[in-house]
């Protein structure tokens, strides 16, 4: 892992945070790969999946993305959280109207209950652009940690950008077979199903390297730009994630999921960063 580390730490930034999405892009798509091996996916699995999907993105929010903002940001007491506070209500408006322009339509969730403006695409299409919302956020967040670095703030180590990188993969893995084994259900072939279940975190990428184009650009935006990550994905959590967990009686799995997810993240974030 240091070997990695040192790696990150001798690029481009820029280069680095799309490497690293890269990387996350690539375990969805492992993922995904699983509707070549399976027919069918139990229902408990994959509550328990988005459980720990929904707990490696709170944890990352708080670990890797709120707490270096509060520090790096100036003043003292109340003053000192303003940054975050704001960043973080800015994220979480952001998705919200993404949420509402988006046609898209959740895992578990029926046909009627699709949301954004209305459309005729296909169901398929809905589904995989759940997905890609879920994404965003994800990518942004990596791309700030690593223009953070480069820009020398303190709080912001390649170690953690790292970790967020490795905990954002680790949740993807299932989340790309979570995207592909219910369109393999409706129909679909294999080829297909996977097709559009790693297209899911294309955008992953794209958002690392705004979001790290951005903090080099404007360097003091950085504690907002952590903090508005944080919103995004906290957002994404609460009104998308955990209802999906919901909608059947495996709330339970979906709860220890969650715990497992934020304790793996955890871990990963005060290990390596």
């Amino acid at each position: 892992m240091q070997e990695v580390i040192a790696y990150f730490e001798s690029i481009d930034p820029v280069l680095a945070a799309f490497y690293a999405t890269l990387f996350t892009w690539g375990l969805t798509a492992a993922g995904a790969a699983l509707v070549f091996l399976f027919k069918g996916m139990n229902r408990a699995l994959l509550d328990g999946m988005l459980g720990f999907t929904g707990g490696v993105m709170v944890a990352a929010s708080f670990w890797s993305l709120l707490a270096p903002g509060i520090e790096m940001s100036p003043g003292d007491g109340f003053v000192k959280v303003i940054p975050a506070a704001v960043g973080f209500l800015l994220g979480s408006l952001f998705i919200f109207g993404l949420d509402k322009i988006l046609p898209h339509l959740h895992i578990n969730f029926k046909e009627s209950e699709k949301e954004g403006i209305k459309t005729p695409w296909h169901r398929t299409t809905l589904l995989t652009l759940a997905i890609t919302l879920h994404n965003i956020p994800e990518g942004l967040a990596v791309g700030v940690l690593f223009g953070g670095v480069a820009a020398g703030f303190e709080g912001a180590s390649i170690g953690g950008a790292v970790a967020l990188a490795l905990g954002i993969g680790l949740q993807n893995f299932p989340e790309g077979f979570a995207v592909a084994m219910p369109l393999r259900r409706q129909g679909l072939s294999r080829t297909k199903s996977f097709m559009y279940g790693q297209a899911s975190a294309l955008v992953e990428p794209i958002a690392a390297v705004l979001g790290a184009w951005a903090v080099m650009t404007f360097q003091p935006i950085l504690p907002y730009a952590l903090s508005f990550a944080a919103g995004a994905m906290i957002f994404v959590v609460v009104e998308e994630v955990i209802p999906e967990t919901q909608q059947d009686k495996y709330t339970d799995i979906a709860t220890m999921g969650f715990i497992g997810g934020f304790i793996v993240m955890m871990t990963l974030d005060v290990g390596l960063g």
